[in-house]
């Protein structure tokens, strides 16, 4: 038995962490949580063990000397002992370039568990030049539930729908890139007809006027989904309805069809526009995809996320343990932008005090 750490320093973070959560209970060990910034005051569910937030938490993670530290964030606290192992907080949309985005590299993290072979190939070319880093293609826990029993949980935010087909909405909270404040009249419009019913998402970064609007919308023909509920509500989806966020990477895994609006970089595998009075239009395209379209929604799926059995958790747990072992070969000492970093972290932080 050992002890894990759990980072994460965003609300939308506690989905992904929580499937591994769970597979390093399954196999015996103990996992920790400790959340910092906007996941701050957030919990997993039991038998995970909360650290306090804020230095107190901090000391006892430091203390804690966990074999490895899992972080669904772009940095971790390089001063807590352990592996430090980096799982995303979401697929590469594009949103930024490369070298800003999905592929920055700032020499915190030991091994990278990448999800997919659109990614895992730029890694290992980033890791060949670097040498300070592990990259191993494991798929993102995340999507795990997609692809195993979830207790009902799908079945019961379908349910209200009957017979009805059912759209999902999501959005990003990037203002230059957000589908919420555009296409809020044409959602309205939908959901008042009564003819599909709707599952309402944003992202919880987004404006709190947009989150009043949206919810005003629950009803009879909609319902709102926090974001603990994100995946449970893509299964229970026929189509998705989106912008640039990552949740169209993570609905298209399981094969279905997503409308996307103003594309930051559209693919043949949405169905992308710019007018909002296109939305009905759209989503006809899309509840009867041409085998064109499905074949560009199947090839993407497999190249960002091959893996349909929902233990991409365990491969995470193997590839960490690969690392510890020496079996990933031996990595070169950090850079010292990772040590600059390391400093600003602590300021950050607030904490001065010894690390492990």
């Amino acid at each position: 038995m050992s002890d894990y750490l759990l980072f994460a320093t965003e609300r939308y973070a506690l989905p992904i962490l929580q499937p591994l959560a769970q597979a390093l209970h399954e196999a015996g060990h103990v996992a920790h949580a400790w959340f910092a910034d906007g996941a701050a005051g957030s919990a997993l569910p039991a038998p995970v063990r909360m650290l306090e937030p804020g230095r107190a938490g901090l000391r006892a993670a430091v203390a804690l000397k966990p074999r490895a530290v899992f972080s669904a964030a772009n940095w971790v606290p390089p001063f807590v002992a352990g592996a430090k192992v980096q799982l995303f907080h979401g697929f590469n949309v594009e949103k930024r370039a490369d070298a800003r985005g999905h592929f920055r590299v700032r020499g915190l993290f030991d091994l990278y568990c990448t999800q997919g072979p659109a990614t895992t190939a730029p890694f290992r070319e980033l890791a060949a030049q670097a040498g300070h880093f592990a990259v191993v293609e494991t798929g993102w826990p995340k999507l795990d539930p997609l692809f195993r029993d979830d207790d009902g949980a799908a079945a019961a935010l379908r349910a209200p729908a009957g017979a009805r087909p059912v759209t999902m909405f999501a959005s990003t909270f990037t203002e230059r890139l957000s589908a919420a404040p555009h296409l809020f009249e044409a959602i309205a419009a939908q959901v008042a007809e009564g003819r599909r019913y709707w599952l309402l998402t944003l992202h919880p970064k987004c404006a709190p006027e947009l989150f009043e609007r949206y919810r005003s919308l629950a009803g009879a023909n909609a319902a709102f989904v926090e974001t603990e509920a994100l995946i449970a509500a893509q299964r229970a989806a026929d189509v998705l309805v989106a912008d640039t966020t990552s949740v169209v990477s993570e609905f298209v895994v399981q094969r279905k069809p997503v409308v996307t609006f103003r594309n930051r970089a559209p693919k043949p595998h949405m169905i992308d526009f710019d007018d909002p009075a296109e939305l009905e239009q759209r989503l006809a395209q899309a509840f009867a995809p041409t085998p064109q379209l499905q074949a560009a929604i199947d090839a993407y799926a497999e190249a960002i996320h091959p893996y349909r059995d929902g233990r991409s958790s365990q491969r995470v747990m193997a590839a960490t343990e690969d690392l510890l072992g020496g079996r990933l070969g031996t990595l070169r000492g950090k850079p010292l932008s990772a040590w600059i970093r390391g400093l600003q972290i602590r300021r950050e932080l607030g904490y001065w005090g010894r690390g492990s």
